[in-house]
């Protein structure tokens, strides 16, 4: 049969180009992946052979064996699981899954020279063979069909596809080893790189080759277990090395990093079960794909059987990396099954309380580790605040915030204890990122008191609020919602009769505001004098029960509200601008170009708050005319 020829994908095509050309330190870790690769298919065969044992019938011991030929320049690593059909080798090495093609080429574009770490994270470990071979052959069966394939490439674009022959199931990946990495052609060297990075695999890994020509492999150790073949998690924890575990959490985890927490625990009692979970020191790519699936792998006595039961861990926990063993659930518990299983939900439980305690370990003797780990992980664990009744309240104590006393985040119970006299709220502001949030001039009456205020600019804090109206007996109040009566509150350098000084008198105020109410019309709800201001001319508010105007925004991109609600406007009778409109309403009236001065008034408030200016046009036209007659 003639081989068929095939085009990569464009962003494989682009991580061939970058694998091969640049320069990477551990060219080595091509070997984990690739055994990593074979162990996945051994783990997925074992699976279905619970509901089908004939595929693995009179060849039921899984392996993984490598093998040398110096002569021709060749490593093959070979195993018996579960194979692949033609259109699964163009699905699995020709393509990248389109769910993750964009992210990970933007992924790509920021690694530059670390691809490495974008490889890990994809799935596509594959692709790192073309580091050290400069052409690579994948001759393929899967269990229970009677076709193999051959996969061939030299990674410059192009791969080819022919039918094959192998006897029995599996996959020989062929490595050409090129000139310049004939290290990766000695035993010696491949035991080495074993032992490191893959003594955690479950099955036994051999190498062979080259007995008769060297001397540091005996041809009866090719029969031998390079690694301990041993599920890593069934091991003592005083048995497993801080390395041990990073090489298992980057084979489970596929990345690069260092984990910052690890959590390993044998549970007995109404039910039994091991747990090895990984919180990465890096962000993964996927953490805020809308599918918000955790990244955990069920085993039911050291057999896999899905990284998909959703009941295993909460969504917002979903940066979680390892494993979970049970030695309750069958063998032949399926998705269905597991949907409505009690065990499940009793060991999701207990992870989140486990996970949960190792957390406020962490944040009460490594107050700056946990302070790395709030600002990679915290906007997806905050998800838990409103999502979960149960543990919603402890993981709020855990939540760390930005405020307007200083650069350092803190806890809302250091918040409480830092309260004004007088102060019975915990106040609060929403943006789109902080900087957008400390120059928000609905702050200034809070700072001229010394009242602190959280800066909040993730967008699940639109709704945990909603979920959690306050801590320790004191309400959470927005200060972009509701009147601001900060009267009670002692502190700062207020001075009411020199601020009552500065202001027009209280007819010419009332005169103004009811001027602007009636030029503004029903673009606004109400237009009053304001408690807040002190620098600034204008702002927009929400009313007390209306919804707060960040939250608005966020849910009407979502079209989950038709319809904004009208804002009140507030004028600081204090400022220069609004003062001098004050007095010349007193002498002339709402006539003239009162209508267009208030109307400048409203789309201030509205760029401030980041909202659409309804006629950019005529803002332009009115502030033109403005700057002209002042020139």
């Amino acid at each position: 049969m003639t081989a068929e020829n095939f085009q990569f994908q464009a962003e494989v095509s682009k991580l061939l180009h970058i694998v091969t050309n640049a320069l990477y330190s551990e060219k080595q870790i091509f070997l984990r992946e690739l055994i990593s690769n074979a162990s996945d298919a051994c783990e997925k065969l074992r699976y279905l052979a619970i509901a089908d044992p004939s595929l693995t019938e009179g060849d039921a011991e899984f392996r993984i064996h490598i093998q040398v030929d110096k002569d021709a320049g060749t490593l093959t690593i070979s195993d018996n699981g579960v194979g692949m059909s033609r259109d699964e080798l163009i699905e699995n090495l020709g393509t990248i899954a389109k769910s993750g093609s964009t992210a990970f080429m933007e992924q790509l574009e920021d690694a530059k020279t670390d691809a490495l770490s974008v490889i890990g994270q994809f799935g596509v470990g594959f692709y790192s063979a073309f580091m050290v071979a400069d052409r690579v052959s994948v001759t393929t069966r899967r269990a229970g069909e009677d076709k193999a394939w051959t996969w061939e490439s030299d990674g410059t674009g192009e791969y080819t596809i022919e039918e094959a022959s192998r006897d029995g199931r599996g996959t020989d990946i062929c490595l050409h080893i090129r000139d310049d990495q004939k290290e990766y052609l000695e035993p010696s060297r491949l035991r080495s790189i074993v032992e490191t990075y893959s003594d955690h695999i479950a099955w036994p890994i051999t190498i062979g080759g080259g007995a008769d020509k060297d001397a540091d492999l005996e041809a009866d150790d090719a029969n031998e277990p390079v690694n301990r073949a041993s599920a890593l998690w069934t091991r003592s924890k005083s048995d497993i090395t801080d390395e041990q575990y990073t090489e298992f959490y980057r084979h489970v985890g596929g990345g690069f990093d260092e984990p910052w927490m690890t959590l390993h625990a044998h549970v007995e009692g109404k039910v039994e079960y091991r747990i090895l979970l990984f919180i990465p020191s890096e962000r993964p790519f996927d953490l805020f794909h809308p599918d918000r699936k955790h990244r955990v792998k069920l085993y039911v006595k050291r057999v896999f059987i899905t990284d998909e039961a959703e009941d295993l861990a909460p969504s917002y926990l979903r940066f979680l990396r390892g494993v979970v063993d049970s030695e309750d659930l069958p063998l032949n518990v399926s998705r269905e099954m597991l949907q409505n299983e009690p065990l499940l939900r009793h060991m999701r439980g207990q992870i989140v309380k486990r996970v949960l305690s190792e957390l406020e370990r962490k944040a009460k003797n490594d107050a700056e580790g946990f302070r790395k780990f709030w600002e990679t992980f915290g906007p997806v664990l905050k998800e838990g605040i409103y999502e979960d009744m149960e543990f919603g309240e402890r993981i709020l104590k855990l939540a760390r915030f930005h405020t307007t006393a200083g650069d350092e985040m803190i806890d809302l119970e250091t918040y409480v204890g830092r309260m004004k006299e007088g102060q019975d709220a915990i106040y609060y502001i929403t943006a789109e990122d902080i900087d957008a949030a400390k120059n928000s001039p609905q702050l200034e009456g809070f700072r001229a008191k010394g009242v602190e205020v959280l800066l909040l600019s993730d967008p699940v804090d639109d709704f945990w609020l909603s979920a959690r109206p306050g801590f320790e007996e004191k309400a959470f109040r927005s200060v972009t919602r509701g009147a601001a009566d900060l009267s009670k509150i002692d502190g700062g350098s207020d001075d009411a009769a020199k601020d009552d000084a500065e202001k027009p008198d209280e007819t010419a105020l009332g005169t103004l505001i009811a001027g602007i109410k009636t030029a503004l019309g029903d673009r606004v709800k109400d237009v009053r004098e304001s408690d807040r201001l002190q620098e600034s001319p204008v702002c927009l508010v929400a009313d007390e029960f209306d919804m707060d105007l960040r939250l608005e925004r966020v849910l009407k991109a979502h079209k989950q509200v038709d319809e904004a609600s009208r804002r009140i406007i507030e004028i600081n009778p204090r400022h220069p601008l609004i003062r001098r409109m004050a007095e010349t309403v007193k002498e002339k009236g709402v006539e003239g170009d009162f209508e267009e001065a208030a109307k400048l008034l409203l789309d201030q408030a509205l760029i401030i708050e980041g909202e659409p200016i309804s006629d950019p046009a005529g803002f332009s036209r009115r502030m033109a005319d403005f700057i002209t007659r002042g020139l």
